[in-house]
């Protein structure tokens, strides 16, 4: 598949399923080689059946993000199957219970920051110095609209994502002159296997939906994804960019 990414590799975890299979087969559309990572093997394998019937290339990799080893060996496969590391999408993640803060239970609070927040800062340690060895790259931290404002009933998923937008503007900030752009996407109210599995939507806060008139869509969140690993967005590091119909500026 011809395209403005032809012969670069990416990376992109949680790609088993919803914005991170839409991400996955974005980046093949480019002509990336990538890189399918998830913990769940039977939608991961779907993803590169997607990617290889649409005329991309791609391998998949079981990962638990919340891993060292693991993430390690996600970006030493990256580079011995293909060569190279110019791209990564860490989008890996869970919404967990929606409950009051005080009734979340520690063990609770240790799953969501385990995959939402360590799980991305144990992704970049081992991506960025392969970017850096081979003289740049691009990286995209999936936030959340939650990641820019609070959530009812999502103590925990919002600190998470909080913790990955700083997370993504401090990395930005130590690599700025080394090659190796840092930006986040901030999704809102996307129809993904998550949303769909919320056990009563009507908790869901009206503030949380979007001023435009539908939900987002994979395709949306994995055009920004793209857009900002491009040629087009190379003054950019550092950036949130909302891909959320307005929910956040109400």
């Amino acid at each position: 598949m011809a395209g403005q990414f032809e012969g670069k590799v990416a990376i992109v975890t949680g790609a088993g399923s919803g914005i991170g299979r839409g991400s996955a087969l974005a980046f093949a559309r480019e002509g990336a080689r990538v890189v399918v990572a998830d913990i769940a093997v039977e939608g991961g394998e779907e993803t590169v059946k997607q990617v290889e019937a649409a005329g991309g290339a791609a391998i998949f990799v079981e990962t638990d993000v919340s891993q060292a080893a693991a993430a390690k060996r996600l970006v030493e496969q990256a580079v011995e199957s293909y060569g190279r590391l110019d791209f990564a999408h860490n989008n890996a993640g869970l919404l967990g219970k929606a409950m009051p803060v005080a009734e979340c239970s520690e063990e609770e609070w240790d799953r969501i920051m385990s995959v939402n927040l360590k799980g991305v800062w144990q992704c970049m340690r081992f991506e960025i110095p392969e970017m850096l060895e081979q003289g740049g790259g691009a990286i995209v931290n999936t936030s959340s609209a939650a990641g820019l404002i609070g959530m009812e009933r999502l103590a925990l998923y919002t600190a998470s994502k909080h913790g990955v937008a700083g997370l993504t503007k401090a990395a930005a900030l130590d690599y700025a002159k080394s090659g190796v752009r840092v930006n986040a996407v901030c999704p809102g109210f996307i129809n993904t296997p998550m949303i769909q599995g919320i056990e009563d939507p009507t908790t869901f806060p009206t503030d949380a939906l979007p001023a435009l008139p539908r939900a987002g869509t994979p395709e949306d969140v994995a055009n920004a994804v793209v857009w900002l690993c491009s040629e087009a967005s190379s003054y950019i590091t550092g950036h949130l960019m909302s891909v959320d119909g307005a929910m956040t500026i109400r």
